[in-house]
């Protein structure tokens, strides 16, 4: 390529910028090797600017090729200060390397205006052929590759290694089948010899470094998100192995551990996570996840303890631990934020883990515990923490509503039932009035495929009405807790009362339903089951009151809603005999009993679990005197059998 004519600076300017130069690079090495990591960064916004304005200067002048090495070298260092004072790769600082390409075209003779960044690379690298060009051409690539990086393009980042690697490299470097193709390349690039006349605030062979570990790592997470588990774990691995601060590789090794979990090996993924935890106790999405792991293979005793620490931990907040190591510009962290590692790495928030802990205590029988944790959780919302409670989809949390059932459900289980009375009275005063006094549902509500003018409404009539089922579910299911913790205390008369409140005689009847919907299917079966439960609770009441006909109509009723409900079949019968209908007794419960497993109405509706805060009243609802009532049938049975007469 010919060169440009053209005026070159002046020997002496060229030598007071190389003075200048590496002062500047050999203060920050000083800076950099002599105290910890935060008085680096302090050190790296102050030479932020020196690098900057030298560079201006320098650029003030035409380009011309004896300055040309000092500049790319001053443009470098520039650089790699911007993206450490800024704690990101920043997209725009690239256009400072398009611009230093430029001007080594110009100063060829060669124009590259219009020409892509992928397109001015090539031609620079192809046509460029000046042998003190090569290094900070080279160094100013592997930078250009970690803004590609950052950017997850990794398709540019291959191609520009392979411009930069020569064929006698690749060949040498050799990618065998079914190896990586960009860590290959970056393996295979050889990094070009530091001059001692042009410091480097970071050198190449550093940065080959970095890239190779974010470029496993980047790769690692994409196959992850694919389902490319065995890739995923590989790459992981590899980049485990590869250059980063210990943060980086907890949150790595934090990764294994949930690509582990989803490959169905959870004491695999166990010890991956624990020691993420021994690289950097800090590092508490581990333990998140660690807890999750101990739930999945059902060890409640550890998981509990697990999220015991999580919670401490979270609630200490401990500063983070100034590093000891020294300082890099460029890091592994700067190159790799793609949304699931932030959603690997998400935080817990205190209240979360409070809830879980309330959670996993109650459906584990720990009620005493339980009551503690939701009671607990529920200070933080009345000293108006609020702010505490996430209310992003990740959240662990479910409507507050339904956590002050959860509590009342505790709190019942522990014996205190004039507190669980009080907590749905709470849930019953906050819900009233967001309740229309009609609710219709329709199909013509549910979303069309073809988006149209009015789809928008209707999509969000849908969600209103999903809201409105969601208040009428909650209402309901406080005046159930209710009608129940009255019956502990004895007082049938008042558990009546709130059995046959407004919840039970409109709760489904309020919801005219012409075409169900799917999408408010769930909340539809959850009213149902709470009806017949009411209806039951009730009956079982007037079945103590001694007013067996009309406790004969709720359990009637109830096997309307739910036919075959195993605990409402038992109720009946048993009403039925306590009305000396003995022979329909005896008729309904030789049919109950012959009912195929899985047809009693007491399984989850399609597949859905019922809301936790509903288990202790399916529990109280369940028939207690199965055994000495089937006796007794028995016992009929085989009497009529032997005298037809009776």
């Amino acid at each position: 390529m010919k060169r440009r004519r053209g005026g070159s600076p002046e020997p002496g300017c060229l030598r007071a910028w190389a003075a200048e130069s590496r002062a500047l690079a050999g203060r920050w090495q000083a800076a950099r090797c002599s105290g910890p990591g935060g008085a680096a960064a302090r050190e790296v916004r102050r030479r932020r600017g020196g690098f900057g304005e030298l560079l201006l200067r320098m650029r003030g002048l035409p380009p011309a090729l004896p300055a040309l090495p000092l500049e790319l070298t001053v443009l470098y260092n520039s650089l790699l200060f911007a993206t450490g004072a800024s704690d990101s790769a920043i997209q725009g600082e690239a256009e400072g390397i398009r611009q230093g390409l430029l001007r080594v075209l110009e100063a060829c003779g060669a124009c590259g205006q219009g020409l892509s960044t992928e397109e001015l690379w090539q031609k620079v690298l192809q046509e460029v052929t000046a042998e003190e060009l090569q290094a900070p051409l080279h160094r100013l690539g592997a930078l250009q590759a970690a803004w590609w990086l950052a950017a997850s393009r990794l398709g540019s980042a291959a191609g520009l290694f392979r411009l930069l690697s020569n064929a006698e490299d690749l060949e040498r470097a050799h990618c065998s089948e079914g190896e990586n193709e960009l860590l290959y390349l970056l393996k295979a690039w050889r990094v070009p010899a530091e001059a001692a006349s042009l410091p480097l605030v970071q050198s190449a062979e550093e940065l080959k470094e970095i890239l190779c570990t974010a470029a496993a790592f980047l790769q690692g997470l994409q196959e992850l998100e694919a389902g490319n588990f065995p890739t995923a774990l590989s790459l992981l691995q590899e980049a485990a192995g590869g250059f980063c601060s210990k943060k980086v590789l907890a949150q790595i090794y934090t990764c294994l551990g949930c690509c582990a979990q989803r490959m169905g090996k959870p004491q695999t993924a166990l010890q991956h996570l624990k020691r993420a935890l021994q690289v950097d106790f800090q590092c508490l999405p581990a333990l998140s996840h660690v807890a999750a792991v101990y739930h999945e293979l059902g060890e409640t005793e550890a998981e509990l303890q697990a999220l015991a620490l999580l919670y401490e931990a979270l609630e200490k907040k401990t500063p983070a631990a100034a590093s000891s190591s020294p300082y890099f510009l460029i890091r592994t962290e700067l190159l790799v934020h793609t949304p699931i590692l932030a959603s690997l790495l998400r935080h817990r928030h205190p209240s979360e883990v409070k809830y879980l802990l309330a959670q996993r205590c109650l459906q584990d029988g720990r009620v005493a515990d339980a009551v503690e944790h939701y009671l607990d959780f529920l200070a933080l919302l009345q000293e108006g923490l609020q702010q505490q409670v996430p209310l992003d989809g990740g959240s662990a949390l479910p409507r507050i509503p339904e956590v002050f059932l959860e509590a009342a459900s505790a709190l019942e289980q522990a014996g205190r039932h004039q507190d669980a009375i009080t907590m749905c009275e709470e849930v019953i005063s906050r819900t009233t009035d967001l309740i229309p006094r009609t609710l219709r549902v329709e199909e013509r509500l549910e979303q069309p495929e073809c988006p149209s003018p009015g789809a928008g409404l209707a999509g969000g009539l849908l969600s209103q009405k999903k809201e409105s089922l969601c208040c009428l579910a909650w209402r309901a299911a406080g005046y159930l807790h209710q009608g129940w913790a009255w019956a502990k205390l004895g007082e049938s008369k008042e558990a009546v009362t709130q059995f046959s409140r407004e919840c039970l005689e409109d709760a489904v009847s309020r919801s005219v339903c012409l075409s169900m919907p799917e999408s408010l299917l769930p909340e539809v079966e959850v009213l149902q089951k709470i009806r017949l439960l009411s209806l039951i609770g009730r009956g079982a009441q007037f079945l103590e009151l001694g007013r067996h006909k009309e406790a004969l109509l709720d359990f009637q009723h109830g096997l309307q809603i739910l036919p075959g409900d195993p605990a409402a079949a038992s109720y009946l019968v048993q009403a039925l005999w306590k009305l000396d209908r003995k022979q329909e007794a005896a008729a309904h419960w030789q049919k109950f009993s012959q009912s195929p497993a899985g047809e009693d109405g007491q399984q989850e509706g399609q597949g859905r679990p019922f809301p936790l805060y509903l288990v202790s009243c399916l529990k109280q609802a369940t028939f207690p005197h199965s055994a000495s009532l089937a006796r007794s049938i028995r016992d009929y049975l085989g009497t009529t059998s032997r005298d037809p007469s009776s």
